[in-house]
């Protein structure tokens, strides 16, 4: 869609927001520090009422928007993340693999212990990641790694350089979501401009782009994995769903869901059946669907794990294996941080035990979680695209509902499915989410629990009117209406 510049010179409203946008982000960019709360406060505040408004004023100027999703994130360019450390990690793993070592196989405290600097500003990215990210090895899968190796290629000795290699890699993995976002909300009849609660979102403009977190590429990933399974390419989707998984570990978590997308499907490939209005239907089975519906079953999870595992196998060694495993078991077993019924959960076992909560819990999350994931897929449609999303969406909020740590930046996967269902509640978290950072007033970084309950007070309202009774409200009604 071209830019309509005479639309916008008769309604100067939209411009005078964007420019605002643009010293908000400016400002948030380059003259804010995590411990000043009152300003990251406001400063957020403002950016999401101007994202707000702007994209409901400007619905049908899809290329102004996109140059705005752009302008916004090129502020950041030369801007060193401000709310995060983990970017310093990112760095050393890049440039530990160019220097020949599995980073897999060594914490960051091994060397500098014993005084050893086997990578360029050793010392620097020591200190800017803290104790606690150096003492633990690295938990970031292969594809997120070849982005930190792309950075050490390109900015080997220089920490600002491989910041802005990083971003412009994020940027353009938040463009491909845009593209493939906007292609699968047109083949859903779903209006397009949705897709820009997720890439205009100060939210993700600042974790991703800003702060250097890459779920975006995942997403993006995931995205084009989505689209390619609606359009019948369900052998390149796999790939991609591999890709995403590749990335961060989460994608795992909706593999069941696929179970009866793709057996039970009504939606299968235009070279088998008659297109009418981008949906497919066939009026007779083709011979043998049964049989090619399971096969295509066992050749997609077959494919998406053989890419996962054949990214991994570079680095495979039995203590690659414990490392590993050990690393991701602490977010459920030693990490706390922004949690929700986690922290209620522990609360009552203080009552009874005292101490070591998550040692309990801990083991008990991830069983819930199995166990609602099964029921999501063998209860479920999961038939379409849009069935298969909403599963997708409960079932990772479910996950961070019950989950020990939510970081923030973790709230974007919910935010990009929820694009393409009716829920609300992921955007109305990527608002709330700022209040975790409140923990970061404290030197010790402890959290205020009445701050942390005051932003799933809101969540929660919201996911459970959504969810249990906005549909109950809305047929009471119908049916009093019906009767009068």
């Amino acid at each position: 869609m071209p830019l309509n510049l005479s639309a916008l010179k008769r309604n100067n409203i939209p411009l005078l927001l964007a420019i605002s946008c643009v010293l908000f982000y400016f400002a948030f960019a380059y003259n804010l520090v995590r411990t000043d709360y009152i300003k990251l406060i406001m400063l957020y505040a403002a950016l999401f009422f101007l994202f707000y408004k702007l994209v409901h004023l400007l619905k049908s100027q899809i290329a102004f928007l996109t140059w705005l999703a752009f302008i916004f994130r090129a502020i950041f360019i030369l801007a060193i993340p401000n709310l995060s450390q983990d970017f310093y990690r990112f760095i050393w793993d890049g440039r530990m693999l160019l220097e020949g070592f599995n980073p897999y196989l060594h914490t960051v405290e091994s060397f500098m212990s014993m005084g050893k600097f086997p990578i360029a500003q050793a010392q620097e990215l020591y200190n800017g990641m803290g104790e606690l990210n150096a003492s633990h090895f690295t938990n970031y899968p292969p594809l997120n790694q070849l982005c930190f190796v792309i950075a050490g290629l390109f900015a080997g000795k220089s920490i600002l350089g491989s910041v802005v290699v990083m971003r412009l890699l994020i940027i353009a993995a938040d463009f491909g979501t845009l593209f493939f976002g906007k292609k699968l909300l047109e083949k859903l009849n779903i209006p397009v401009y949705n897709i820009f609660w997720y890439v205009l979102n100060p939210f993700i403009i600042i974790e991703l782009t800003g702060n250097l977190h890459f779920e975006g590429v995942m997403i993006f990933f995931l995205v084009w994995s989505l689209y390619l399974l609606h359009i019948g390419k369900w052998q390149f989707a796999a790939i991609t769903l591999g890709l995403s998984i590749s990335v961060k570990l989460i994608p795992l978590l909706f593999l069941p869901l696929f179970f009866k997308r793709l057996v039970k499907s009504k939606e299968v490939s235009t070279s088998l059946n008659q297109k009418t209005d981008d949906k497919i239907t066939s009026p007779l089975p083709p011979p043998n669907n049964g049989l090619r519906k399971r096969t295509q079953l066992i050749g997609f999870y077959s494919i998406t794990l053989l890419t996962t595992v054949l990214l991994f196998l570079p680095f495979y060694s039995k203590q690659f294996i414990y490392n590993y495993t050990k690393t991701v078991g602490l977010w459920f077993q030693d990490f706390e941080f922004n949690a929700s019924l986690y922290y209620i959960a522990r609360e009552i076992g203080y009552l009874f035990r005292g101490y070591n909560e998550i040692a309990v819990i801990g083991k008990i999350i991830p069983i819930l979680v199995l166990l609602f994931v099964l029921g999501m897929t063998f209860l479920r449609k999961n038939k379409t695209s849009v069935q298969l999303i909403s599963s997708m969406l409960l079932v990772l909020s479910f996950y961070y509902f019950t989950a020990t740590t939510v970081h923030p930046w973790y709230v974007a996967t919910l935010l990009i499915l929820s694009i393409f269902t009716n829920y609300k509640f992921p955007l109305v978290w990527s608002f709330t989410i700022i209040l975790s950072y409140l923990a970061y007033l404290n030197t010790n970084n402890t959290e205020n629990l009445w701050i942390i309950g005051l932003e799933y007070l809101v969540v929660y309202a919201v996911f459970i009117w959504e969810v249990f009774l906005k549909k109950k409200f809305s047929d009471k009604h119908i049916n009093h209406f019906n009767n009068n």
